[in-house]
């Protein structure tokens, strides 16, 4: 039977420090227009950029725990809960089709929600009502194997999974600045930078690290790469929304069709 759902497109989230999660900016507002302009998902599929690990693991828990998994903030932050589901035969169906590809990777039954995952998503969802499934970043993963992770899911965008990769597109901790309205603006020059080469070159987006000074912009690369991810799943970028906070970080959202 034809499906006449519309395609979904794929999702790069800038998450942001944790109290996005009880936040009212321009980036919620944007987060919050996705939620009621897509097509709902039937579920999500996710990579954040905190779970990292050995090898690709995929997250078949049925009800994840809300991790708040951060320390040093309001009493507040700690209170929050996002009761998602999981969707454990989608992790399985996943994770079998993966490794008969000859990509190796498992099942984690336990895995709990973590606020690169949850943050984004009670401004997308604050109804907690689309199951969810999270990806994991393998540590030895660079930007091209995201990328080719997110092109083997690339499917899921014609069977009403929404597929998300949360990072931020700048992250540089030691460059925040809590209180400030100031702009770095080398961190603003990269995001455009890599921009500019997502709309017009993909491999020369692929080797971001060619871009001088990158280190002062990601000292680690975890992340940036959920962006790689979601590239591979989508390939067209256009921007969903654009803006710096705390100084250096970028806060932007792009969709991929």
């Amino acid at each position: 039977m034809a499906d006449n759902v519309a395609k979904l497109p794929a999702l790069f989230i800038s998450h942001g420090a944790p109290t996005l999660a009880i936040e009212q900016s321009a980036t919620t507002s944007a987060l919050a227009r996705i939620g009621q302009n897509l097509p709902k998902p039937r579920a999500i599929v996710i990579m954040s950029a905190h779970w990292q690990s050995a090898k690709l693991e995929i997250s078949s828990n049925p009800r994840p725990k809300t991790w708040h998994d951060f320390s040093g903030f309001a009493p507040e932050l700690y209170e929050l809960q996002y009761p998602v589901a999981g969707q454990p035969e989608l992790a399985e169906t996943l994770a079998h089709q993966l490794t008969a590809r000859g990509i190796t990777c498992s099942v984690n039954p336990l895995r709990a929600c973590d606020h690169g995952v949850w943050a984004p998503l009670r401004h997308l969802y604050p109804q907690a009502d689309v199951p969810i499934v999270q990806i994991s970043l393998p540590q030895h993963y660079d930007s091209v194997a995201c990328y080719q992770l997110g092109a083997q899911l690339a499917q899921l965008r014609q069977e009403q999974i929404l597929v998300i990769g949360s990072g931020n597109i700048t992250h540089n901790l030691q460059a925040l600045r809590w209180q400030a309205d100031s702009v770095d603006q080398s961190a603003k020059a990269f995001k455009l930078w890599l921009l500019q080469q997502l709309k017009t070159d993909i491999p020369s987006a692929l080797d971001w690290q060619q871009y001088p000074d990158y280190k002062n912009i990601h000292p680690s690369d975890e992340h940036l790469l959920p962006l790689f991810f979601a590239l591979g799943a989508g390939q067209r970028v256009s921007v969903v929304h654009q803006s710096m906070t705390h100084h250096s970080l970028g806060m932007d959202i792009y969709r991929f069709d």
